[in-house]
């Protein structure tokens, strides 16, 4: 008797485990698309193997409210009524001789209702994050890497005597979206005026797919903030290698470790290099990353900190507010301008972030949405932050690049906001005081690997063939990868599983071709 009671209590023990794992799955994937959108897979294992050090306290709290408690509230009451033995008895009788038991179930009855709870909540879960397609892609291979990858130490690249500084700023979230419609943008009206008076500007250059203000498409490995900023600095996707386990990878010592970056470049024509963001610089693999490709310094909260810029404890949002980042900056970005040697100096914001942004002591309130007072503020700053900048004696001699890193995550917000059945989404950029011009910014269809070699460019740097990675120089008018092969195709072929791609820029020696 004693024997038969523990495995009865096994028994449901276990499948309430079952339960639970499928309910987790269920709520987790759905609120990763609500949150997240339709980001692809790769961004969600990217996220789990490299770790959630760094990540936004209130993005926890919201899985935890939207995600974990539904799980759990619903494996309690489906455990219950499949598990419960109810001494009232309910059968079903059928014609005269024939009695159906219907409740309390029976054990395997129980059993097999679990079993099968469990697999459809997998499978919708799986479906959502679009898994079968991951994998349906990684048993294709491609050879676009072989093809149209250009090594830029295998090309010429010549540098003008006078080499002129970089300030390159990416961010957060950052879209075209945000103008009204009428200015090429998905709202009804511009939240982001100082912006868009930025890239309207004559002045400066706004590489655009129709004749007014625009921007670029992302494809698969560019759709998350290191994803996108790789992208844009070495022109290659970042994708989590067929095969790789979590052997260094969660630490990042192997992202993109064999390609060269626009930051190897800068270090190899001795630049001075600084990365500044308002978080944690390890979160997501942006400190390895850079620290590796020839960038000396990293500033970040806890270097805010260090400095007494803010409190030993002070920590808001994914950790302090642009106000704060955009005044460090103005501080590292002076003494860097005192040095001799030119300096190249990379910024990521944050308060535009998802869910709904920060709101800081400087957003108004102009606007319906949180989210939308938040991008207002966000271009207010960035656009007193360019005039400071403007004032600076080195201002002469040094290019701005300002672009988004990739569309917002905040889908909630997209889709009660913006017609995404008739309007195609587009990351921003605005190249200031560039030392180059153009007859060649509109009308064209480009993708963030493209900013690799067109940054350059806008240094006044002379590349031969005006290709570098899988980037078009868009100064020069060649034609670009997407122009020639359409987004279709693009996103497809980074899709597939490389060989070529694992072993050359990933460099993970447990890889072998398969």
């Amino acid at each position: 008797m004693k024997r038969k009671s523990k495995r009865s209590l096994l028994t449901g023990i276990l499948l309430i485990g079952v339960i639970l794992i499928g309910f987790v799955a269920f709520f987790a994937a759905k609120w990763y698309i609500e949150v997240y959108g339709q980001t692809g897979f790769d961004s969600v294992l990217f996220t789990l193997f490299s770790g959630l050090n760094g990540v936004q306290s209130d993005l926890i709290g919201n899985y935890l409210l939207n995600s974990l408690l539904p799980a759990l509230i619903c494996t309690a009451v489906v455990g219950f009524v499949l598990l419960y033995r109810s001494k009232v008895q309910i059968r079903l009788k059928a014609f005269q001789k024939v009695t159906f038991h219907l409740y309390p179930l029976r054990r395997p009855m129980a059993v097999m209702l679990s079993l099968l709870l469990c697999g459809c909540c997998v499978w919708n879960a799986a479906n959502r994050v679009q898994l079968p397609q991951y994998f349906r892609d990684l048993q294709q291979h491609t050879d676009l890497y072989e093809v149209e990858y250009v090594a830029p130490e295998s090309v010429n690249i010549v540098f003008p005597e006078e080499k002129r500084n970089l300030i390159y700023i990416f961010l957060e979230s950052m879209e075209c979206t945000f103008f009204s419609e009428e200015e090429g943008g998905g709202l009804q009206e511009n939240v982001i005026p100082e912006l868009y008076a930025l890239a309207a500007s004559e002045e400066n250059i706004n590489f655009s797919q129709t004749q007014g203000v625009g921007g670029n498409c992302t494809v698969t490995g560019a759709t998350w903030t290191i994803a996108a900023m790789t992208a844009q600095t070495s022109g290659l996707p970042l994708r989590l290698p067929a095969g790789a386990d979590n052997n260094g990878f969660g630490e990042s010592e192997t992202i993109l470790s064999g390609a060269t970056t626009l930051n190897d470049l800068l270090h190899a024509e001795g630049y001075a290099q600084a990365l500044m963001v308002g978080s944690n610089s390890d979160f997501g693999g942006r400190k390895r990353y850079f620290e590796n490709h020839g960038v000396e310094t990293i500033y970040d909260i806890f270097t805010a900190q260090e400095a007494g810029l803010i409190d030993e404890d002070y920590w808001v949002w994914w950790g302090m507010e642009d106000l704060y980042l955009y005044e460090y900056a103005k501080e590292e970005i002076t003494q860097m301008a005192k040095r001799e040697q030119p300096f190249a100096f990379t910024m990521l914001t944050v308060d535009t972030h998802h869910v709904g942004g920060y709101v800081c002591s400087l957003c108004g309130k102009e606007h319906a949405e949180q989210y939308e007072n938040v991008y207002a503020c966000a271009s207010r700053q960035l656009a007193e932050f360019i005039t400071w900048l403007q004032e600076q004696d080195f201002y002469e001699n040094t290019t701005i690049v300002i672009t988004g890193d990739h569309p917002s995550m905040d889908w909630n917000y997209i889709q009660r906001n913006v017609d995404t059945d008739h309007y195609t989404r587009r990351v921003y950029n605005c190249f200031i005081n560039s030392a180059v011009q153009t007859d060649y910014a509109k009308n064209r269809e480009f993708l963030s690997f493209d900013m690799f070699p067109t940054v350059l460019a806008s240094l006044g740097c002379e590349i031969e063939g005006e290709r570098l990675g899988l980037g078009v120089n868009l100064f020069s008018g060649e034609s670009t990868l997407t122009e020639q092969y359409g987004y279709a195709y693009m996103d497809s072929e980074i899709s597939k599983s490389s060989f070529y791609y694992d072993s050359h820029f990933m460099k993970l020696s447990s890889l072998t071709k398969q």
